[in-house]
């Protein structure tokens, strides 16, 4: 044994420091690695749509109602296992409008504290002790535990039982009690949560979305555009926050812009009221989601958008004068434009222009910022890197996010792994390194971490063009389209030029080779592995599978955003994996929590898909498994070093 070797479990010593110790640690790895694998949920494509997300996550996309149905068969009524459901989805909120018209909450508590009691076991069947202790609140945990593994169907034990639950009625915490336990249930009953992309815009809760995940247990995150957007702007890139703010106008989600994140627009405001007038707005036109608001405020919300879209145009043409890796060139319209004929050239075409006043343009220089739009993005700039909540959710998707995720045999990330038509993955050369496959998306995530961290400023503002290029370049794995054409839906009416070209990997995944080269390229080999993604929304309607590539590809953009429900036909796909296997569910749309309170109405998911052709898995198959079969070979050398005495025990 190298010397190296013998002072590591000398260290490791220190935690185990006898035969005993490292025995009964062994004996209790190995046991966790036979208990069943732990339950895995994502979910895509969620933009904004904060309270339909609240709802899946806490209904876990049915598997509670699953575990209901299997721990009270026919014991309960279907109505009675739909107010259990949403007592464990909604506790406080079901609590306060059962006592507003139940006669007699003390037997109502008896019922339900029993039933959760029930419920929660069956939730933590597939755990340690240890673990289900740690998800346990510590003001109710003895309780719990004691509920937790004394059966009340044991006549020794039954009055003891009963006992406890009279008292936690009689002291007054039944409410608090029932809370906890409803919180701990929805914890057990999924391990881990995959979100696998595209957070942000076109709903109104973006920043509700963070919060509750800044909150869950255990969580990943792959970026998606949108999200990638959101951080760019975070971090400082002024042509993602004119992005940004342009998206929010456009689609009147305002509220998470200056409410949330506290974003003064006002200079903004000033700015256009100056330059663009109210008559000058057509194409720029906001799309407001509440009736409320008035007509003077979509005006100003459309005008504004126009003069964000200008800066946009220019702050992105400067990125791709100075980026001539990004070969975007063709994006440069704003100096193919000929105001006096009102025309612009596109691909060596002339196309009429619905819009020809750009008082802010100079035909002689047309990607310079006038001073004004100078300073009114450098105002900008400060109200977005100094937004306390904003940089904490940034720092957040930092953290947790990345561009691609292996875990457990299945490969996630949001939207593409560019490729070429002839199958072969499309490569982007930077300062004269080319990259492809795994390690462009290496390559971005690195980018992507310096443009939030670096204190270089060359560096910095290297990586800050690249979070812009991942938003809408070609060769970019989240946008996964030839050309992104604002200005050309802005100022086109001709809608040949309007068509985004898919990347040739939308094709090429419903071959079952393509998928396994993907898999291939990030270390997945065997059988049963998965890619699992979104960005764009399966036409279901339409007759559209989300299983593609022979059973290895799994799309899960299904329309949770209500902006596409319309194309898709239903309400989002999420996906579960548990031991037996994955299941995907679509979901019918969310109509309200308060009909979901008051009526015990579900967002009730329809079984799509299920894996029936693999093993059970145990925590062995799983990766934190692996983990742990290397701490117990570790460990065996380390009892072995005990019994031959070449390490004393203490």
């Amino acid at each position: 044994m190298r010397k190296m070797d013998e002072q590591y479990l000398k260290l490791i010593s220190k935690h185990y420091p006898s035969i005993s110790n490292v025995s009964t640690e062994i004996i209790n790895l190995k046991a966790i690695l036979n208990l069943p694998k732990g339950t895995e949920h994502f979910l895509t494509d969620i933009h904004g749509e904060a309270e339909a997300f609240d709802h899946v996550i806490r209904n876990a996309s049915g598997v509670i109602k699953r575990k209901i149905n299997d721990a009270f068969k026919k014991t309960l009524s279907t109505e009675e296992k739909k107010i259990l459901a949403t007592v464990v989805y909604y506790p406080k909120a079901k609590l306060s409008y059962v006592k507003s018209i139940e006669k007699d909450m003390n037997e109502w508590y008896k019922n339900i504290i029993y039933q959760l009691v029930v419920l929660c076991r069956a939730a933590g069947y597939k755990y340690t002790r240890s673990k289900v202790r740690k998800a346990i609140p510590s003001h109710f945990r003895y309780i719990i535990e004691e509920l937790f593994h004394e059966k009340e169907e044991n006549k020794m034990k039954s009055a003891y039982y009963q006992s406890i639950i009279d008292s936690i009625i009689e002291v007054g915490r039944a409410d608090r009690f029932i809370i906890t336990i409803a919180e701990v249930i929805r914890r057990l009953v999924i391990d881990h949560l995959h979100i696998v992309g595209d957070i942000y815009d076109r709903g109104q809760g973006a920043h509700l979305i963070m919060d509750t995940l800044m909150k869950h247990h255990s969580l990943d995150i792959q970026w998606g555009n949108h999200d990638i957007l959101w951080m760019g702007a975070a971090s400082g890139s002024m042509a993602c926050m004119a992005n940004v703010i342009r998206i929010s106008l456009r689609y009147d989600t305002l509220g998470t812009l200056e409410n949330a994140y506290g974003i003064n627009l006002s200079p903004l405001v000033r700015f256009t009221l100056e330059h663009y007038e109210a008559d000058q707005i057509s194409p720029f036109t906001a799309k407001v989601q509440k009736k409320t608001v008035k007509e003077k405020d979509i005006n100003l919300m459309s005008r504004m958008q126009k003069a964000i879209a200008v800066m946009q145009f220019k702050l992105e043409g400067q990125i791709v004068k100075r980026q001539e890796d990004f070969k975007m060139n063709d994006r440069l319209l704003l100096s193919q434009m000929d105001l006096k004929k009102g025309t612009v050239l596109i691909d060596g075409k002339s196309y009429a222009l619905k819009d020809t006043v750009f008082p802010t343009v100079d035909p002689e220089n047309p990607y310079k910022l006038t001073l004004e739009e100078e300073e009114v993005m450098e105002k900008l700039k400060d109200a977005f890197t100094h937004s306390e909540k904003l940089q904490s959710h940034a720092k957040f998707l930092n953290k947790q996010g990345s561009m691609y995720k292996v875990f457990n045999k299945n490969l996630l990330y949001h939207a593409c792994i560019p490729m070429t038509s002839t199958g072969d993955f499309k490569t982007l050369t930077i300062e004269g390194k080319t990259y492809k496959g795994k390690a462009l998306l290496d390559f971005f995530d690195q980018a992507v971490n310096q443009a939030y961290y670096s204190k270089d400023v060359d560096e910095k503002e290297e990586a800050l063009d690249l979070m812009w290029y991942l938003w809408c370049g070609e060769t970019s794995p989240l946008f996964g389209k030839k050309k992104m054409a604002t200005f050309e839906r802005y100022f086109i009416e001709d809608k040949s030029v309007h068509k985004e070209e898919k990347n040739a990997y939308y094709n090429l995944r419903h071959e079952a080779e393509t998928c396994n080269k993907i898999l291939n390229a990030f270390g997945l080999m065997e059988d049963h592995c998965h890619i699992v993604n979104g960005h764009v929304p399966v036409k279901v309607k339409k007759g559209e599978s989300p299983i593609k590539g022979g059973g290895k590809l799994i799309a899960i953009d299904g329309g949770f955003s209500k902006a596409y429900q319309g194309v898709t036909g239903i309400a989002g796909y999420t996906l579960i994996y548990n031991s037996q296997g994955m299941v995907l569910v679509s979901h019918e749309a969310f109509n309200s929590k308060k009909d979901a309170i008051e009526k015990d109405l579900d967002m009730l998911p329809t079984t799509e898909f299920v894996q029936v052709d693999r093993p059970q898995m145990f925590v062995a198959d799983t990766d934190i498994g692996k983990k742990i079969q290397s701490e117990i070979d570790v460990l065996k050398v380390l009892l072995e070093m005990y019994y031959n005495k070449r390490i004393k025990q203490k």
